[in-house]
């Protein structure tokens, strides 16, 4: 038997921990859930407008421009005429048309030049059986090497409105060079809902933070040093509150969601008779039905949404 013990302990506390959280009074109603090739293929430009742009993309580009000396301001969020100047000199230092807007290019010269793979650092593959914990809590993956950790790395995870995948997956393809926003290269797993898996990026500022659309994103020379040592079938973990990331649980449900949550919604209401198809991850015709039988056995509004009465009357 695979002496994978450790791990099952780590998941087990993670999700005992995280499970305690309550649900919000205050749950927002249910967005479109996007995955993270939408993420990774569709880069929003930054620039220049009114309002001005507002988010963690332009407090990442402020941070990394911080780094490499151009930007002295506070770290905001807000893309103001302030920033779009510092971009416009940063891209005349570099070669690039100084237009004020944050494109690919841009992004991918400020990778260029943040990145700086340590030469000495030389780290022997695991000879053992491997196994990938990603901690979404604390935004690391282990590598466990016969149930020991071997090796970790700072990761980014999924923004409070697109969080990663919480569970248990495996590797499934491996590539070099996938396309735009993968960076060097891409881990692909084996989610039901949607394209994900662990790859490098253009945005080395995001590393520590929840700022991808679900999938883990590493440094790119972080991810070439993990790349051989994963096969396909590799199991990986991915441990957290599947209900979301701290301070962001428990998402209104209504049908064509996706996510972790209906994972954990299907799988109570299959456990007590009143869903009978696949626990997928996604929230179809099928679990509609269930949703509506058990808020009337129940004496709930008739509604065909996961609201914060039915979390409570399920417990969870």
């Amino acid at each position: 038997m695979r002496p994978l013990l450790n791990i099952f302990a780590i998941i087990t506390f993670v999700i005992t921990v995280s499970a305690t959280a309550l649900c919000s009074p205050k749950a927002s109603q249910a967005e479109n859930y996007h995955h993270c090739w939408l993420d990774c293929q569709q880069n929003q430009a930054l620039m220049l407008q009114q309002p001005y742009m507002t988010g963690p993309e332009v407090s990442i580009l402020q941070l990394e421009l911080f780094e490499l000396g151009y930007y002295q301001g506070i770290i905001d969020g807000v893309y103001g005429p302030k920033t779009a100047q510092v971009v416009e000199d940063f891209q005349r230092a570099k070669n690039l048309e100084p237009t004020g807007v944050v494109d690919a290019d841009t992004w991918n010269k400020l990778a260029e030049h943040l990145e700086r793979p340590v030469s000495t650092e030389n780290i022997p593959p695991p000879k053992g059986d491997l196994a990938i914990v990603v901690d979404v809590v604390n935004r690391t993956l282990t590598v466990m090497e016969d149930g020991e950790p071997y090796h970790q790395f700072h990761v980014a995870a999924g923004k409070p409105k697109t969080p990663s995948p919480v569970g248990t997956w495996h590797v499934t393809r491996k590539a070099k060079n996938w396309g735009t926003g993968f960076g060097t290269r891409w881990i692909g797993l084996n989610v039901n809902w949607g394209v994900y898996g662990i790859h490098g990026t253009n945005k080395p500022g995001s590393i520590g933070s929840y700022a991808s659309h679900g999938c883990i994103r590493m440094h790119n020379h972080k991810v070439e040093q993990l790349y051989p040592w994963v096969e396909p079938n590799t199991p990986v973990y991915i441990v957290g509150n599947p209900f979301g990331v701290p301070g962001h649980t428990h998402r209104t449900l209504c049908r064509g969601e996706r996510g972790s949550d209906v994972v954990v919604v299907q799988d109570y209401l299959k456990r007590h008779g009143y869903y009978q198809q696949e626990v997928d991850g996604i929230f179809g015709g099928g679990m509609e039905q269930a949703v509506l039988d058990f808020r009337a056995d129940h004496n709930l509004p008739r509604d065909n949404q996961v609201d914060y009465e039915m979390y409570k009357a399920m417990k969870l």
